[in-house]
């Protein structure tokens, strides 16, 4: 008995620092939009202060797959989806609306190496794809134009960088015309084996209405290993700087996240 107990506690000892090490790792790449880590989020968001009358909601759920390909030696291809699924009250008053909202598609080429100074970067195209069942859902206009990100990592746990992209409508349609840029800063910090500390800004340009919606984020995530299946859960908060009149007040943010490292 007493073996099997000194045995228990010599593989404990080892399992903790393994995991810890495994867990910031993937932590470090959750940290990167475009990592070559394979990863569903499903990450549920919940908004207030919405409408002329600022007491409507909105719960919207973004299944957002990442999957990355590797293109030869040198690029990656990193393909990231935002499917949303709405459902919202009052923003029209009297009215409710649910269902999907604009598929958001992008691809970014990435080189697999590090530029020498430690910056990740990648570009490509991104497309808005009008499959909202609802006009109050999403735009029935296609959208298209190019994407952009940029970060850096330090061995001390922090990553620092932005994502941007700039989208145009085309082709025809019954909705109105948009031309729209999405700028995203983001910083983050490590505090813990596979707990990251995280801030952002979604802040987006409306070019034909002259004005910026900012929101700002601030959430904590876990990394959590399971028998057959590691994810990552973020608790966060959000409050909107800026924005036009019928935007949110504030919100809150869920986003559990299947991960799948390469083994």
């Amino acid at each position: 008995m007493r073996v099997f107990r000194s045995a228990l506690f010599l593989s404990t000892c080892i399992a903790a620092p393994a995991f810890a090490q495994d867990a910031d790792a993937v932590a470090r790449k959750l940290s990167n939009p475009i990592a070559d880590l394979a990863s569903v989020p499903f990450q549920f968001n919940f908004e207030r202060g919405l409408g002329p009358l600022d007491d409507g909601t909105r719960t919207r759920l973004n299944i957002q797959p990442v999957v990355p390909f590797s293109i030869g030696e040198d690029w990656n291809l990193i393909s990231r989806t935002i499917v949303p699924i709405i459902e919202q009250h009052d923003l029209v008053p009297g009215t409710s609306q649910r269902g999907i909202g604009n598929v958001t598609q992008s691809l970014f080429f990435s080189p697999k190496a590090t530029t020498a100074s430690g910056w990740t970067w990648g570009v490509g195209p991104a497309f808005l794809l009008p499959i909202a069942s609802n006009d109050l859902l999403g735009s029935d206009r296609t959208g298209a134009g190019p994407t952009a990100v940029a970060l850096r990592q330090t061995p001390s746990g922090w990553t620092y960088g932005g994502l941007a992209n700039h989208l145009v409508s085309v082709g025809g349609g019954d909705g109105k015309a948009f031309s729209a840029t999405f700028v995203q800063p983001f910083l983050s910090r490590r505090i813990g084996p596979g707990r990251t500390l995280s801030a952002n800004a979604e802040a987006t340009y409306d070019w034909k209405a002259s004005r910026w919606t900012v929101p700002l984020n601030l959430g904590v995530s876990q990394v959590i290993p399971a028998k057959r299946q590691m994810f990552s859960v973020q608790g966060g908060v959000m409050w909107v700087a800026q924005g036009p009149a019928g935007a949110p007040d504030w919100g809150l943010r869920l986003t559990v996240t299947l991960l799948y490292p390469k083994s």
